[in-house]
């Protein structure tokens, strides 16, 4: 069933944001797993159009928002209003009452608005004045931050990024792919427009919480256990490293392998699996040593070098 209904959303998100199957792939996984995502990458590469594509393909509500230094928790969450007519106190909701919503520029924002965002993520419920409001299923977060402008922004704290189920990487089409976007414009495609395009909706969101149920019945065989752990433990005892992935990273990572498993037409997770979902799940929660980073050495090259090192089961 997953496969069935996530290469039908793949196939219609993939026409329109050309040449990023992988991010694509990648997103789908942490959607199904009920994870968020934490992208990085230069303005223009089609991630509000992918946002709004999937909203689209899932026919479920979608909200953009652009974070600003003087973003405050009140505008993203809402506030109670005291309505002069009937002399009472009403909620208006803020665009975080949605169920996918496009973070642009994450750390443009305050560490109070990040954070009253990453509780969200957390708990999928908005408590303002007392009042608890349940957001409705599912609640994914795509946030982005640019990666070529650093004044005037607040990163996200370790304690903060952790919480992302992935860090995708994206980048530029390609030459081809660049072409063809133009011919498309030239056809009269319009990304504001995506009523007038082919998308058509592809999953409910009962099918979305059937398919968690697949995911929850795939199998993890014990060896599997022991390498997901390997990994993410060898990530604290590499000399490059300050500090290593978290339990929360193992956790993640185990989430993932078993969705992507589904995807795939899988009732099991196999070890290929976990190294190709190692990169995306624990580059954000390697924190470096200075002195690696000014030798050139990244996170995802940590991960590489533990992924050659930590024998795989069969």
């Amino acid at each position: 069933m997953l496969k069935t209904i996530a290469d039908n959303i793949k196939n219609q998100i993939n026409a329109y944001v050309l040449n990023q199957e992988a991010m694509t792939d990648l997103a789908l996984v942490a959607l199904f797993a009920g994870g968020h995502v934490l992208l990085e990458g230069v303005p223009g590469l089609a991630k509000t159009l992918w946002v709004r594509s999937l909203a689209r393909v899932l026919d479920i509500g979608c909200k953009r928002v652009q974070f600003t230094s003087d973003l405050m928790p009140s505008d993203i969450l809402g506030t109670k209003v005291y309505n002069l007519q009937n002399g009472s106190f009403e909620l208006k909701k803020g665009p975080l009452f949605t169920q996918l919503l496009l973070a642009d520029e994450i750390n443009r924002t305050p560490p109070k608005t990040q954070s009253a965002l990453l509780e969200v993520m957390e708990e999928h419920a908005i408590t303002i004045d007392g009042e608890t409001h349940a957001l409705a299923e599912p609640f994914f977060v795509m946030a982005t931050q640019n990666p070529i402008e650093y004044e005037g922004t607040y990163p996200l704290p370790e304690a903060l990024t952790d919480r992302f189920m992935m860090k995708l990487l994206i980048t530029y089409p390609g030459v081809a792919a660049e072409k063809q976007l133009l011919q498309m414009y030239n056809q009269g495609f319009d990304a504001a427009k995506l009523a007038e395009t082919n998308l058509q909706p592809a999953a409910s969101s009962h099918d979305i919480a059937e398919a968690k149920r697949e995911i929850q019945a795939v199998t993890v065989e014990d060896g599997l256990f022991n390498y997901i752990v390997s990994v993410v433990e060898t990530t604290r005892r590499m000399g490059a490293v300050q500090y290593g992935a978290s339990p929360r990273g193992s956790v993640a990572l185990l989430l993932a392998a078993k969705t992507y498993a589904a995807m795939q037409g899988r009732d099991f997770v196999i070890p290929d699996d976990v190294r190709f979902l190692a990169a995306p799940v624990l580059r954000h929660r390697i924190i470096l040593m200075p002195e690696a980073e000014i030798e050139g050495i990244t996170p995802d090259g940590v991960i590489e070098t533990i992924l050659g090192q930590v024998k795989a089961p069969r």
